[in-house]
């Protein structure tokens, strides 16, 4: 033990005598210092050639914001006014004769369609294309009829209603129009003749005959009929001197209305 002692007090003596002076140590740490110093500054040049290394630059794409879509405001088109027509008013008539009739036609040839009393009332709708007969609609009755303008009593104006059409019921179903008709001319006067149509005494209303003549150089409408199927033959004066022809038709006529019609071969002025 005290060899070891003694071993290790040999070996501090001899360290202690190997070290350097402290003036030596401090000038070897300054020597270590600037030898690590210039390490840190100087820069070994390169012996290889000289080569550009390319160093990629960021690009920034701009990121565009969408456009925001506009949407349009609808254009209001404003809706028109309608101005209400106003309603026509029509001419009114009362009937001033204790029993009157409304007739298929403008003339008192036509067959008798509605029976009237003194005091029923209604409205004109249209006048005859020929003469002052009225085209009317009765309260009390659901279809038009012609009145003669003597048996009413008129208010309003006449003249503002249009010209109406005459429309006859027509049916064959039980008789037809009359056959074998024939004229016959002596100067001026024209014979019309035709065949009688057999019918019973409840229907028999006759004949109508539908025809324009010359008179003094008028054209003239001659709305003719019969009461009974017995009758088979009329007289007209005609003369020359219209720019139009004359002539007409010929119906029989029952209690339900008036068959097809049958020209009748009118014979020419000389």
């Amino acid at each position: 033990m005290k060899r070891n002692a003694t071993i290790i007090l040999l070996a501090f003596i001899l360290l202690s005598a190997c070290s350097p002076s402290p003036e030596a140590q401090a000038s070897m740490s300054a020597t270590v210092q600037t030898a690590t110093a210039s390490m840190w500054t100087k820069t070994p040049a390169s012996t290889a050639p000289f080569t550009s290394t390319y160093t990629p630059t960021s690009t920034f794409t701009t990121t565009s914001q969408p456009t925001p879509t506009i949407t349009p405001t609808p254009t209001i088109t404003p809706t028109p006014t309608i101005t209400p027509t106003p309603t026509f008013d029509f001419p009114k008539v009362t009937v001033n004769k204790a029993l009157a009739a409304c007739l298929f036609g403008p003339a008192k040839a036509y067959l008798w369609k509605f029976d009237l009393k003194q005091g029923d009332k209604g409205i004109v709708w249209g006048r005859a294309p020929v003469g002052n007969w009225l085209y009317v609609k009765m309260d009390r009755w659901n279809d038009g009829c012609w009145l003669s303008p003597y048996v009413v009593d008129v208010e309003g104006d006449i003249k503002t209603v249009t010209v109406a059409q005459v429309h006859l019921w027509i049916t064959d179903a039980l008789y037809s129009a009359p056959k074998h008709v024939r004229t016959a001319r002596k100067g001026n006067e024209v014979t019309v003749k035709w065949d009688q149509v057999n019918m019973t005494e409840d229907d028999d209303r006759g004949y109508f005959l539908d025809v324009w003549v010359c008179q003094d150089g008028n054209y003239v409408w001659m709305p003719t009929g019969f009461p009974d199927q017995y009758q088979t033959s009329a007289k007209f004066t005609d003369e020359a001197g219209c720019s139009q022809p004359s002539g007409g038709k010929i119906y029989t006529v029952e209690k339900h209305g008036y068959t097809s019609p049958v020209d009748i071969p009118w014979p020419p002025t000389k």
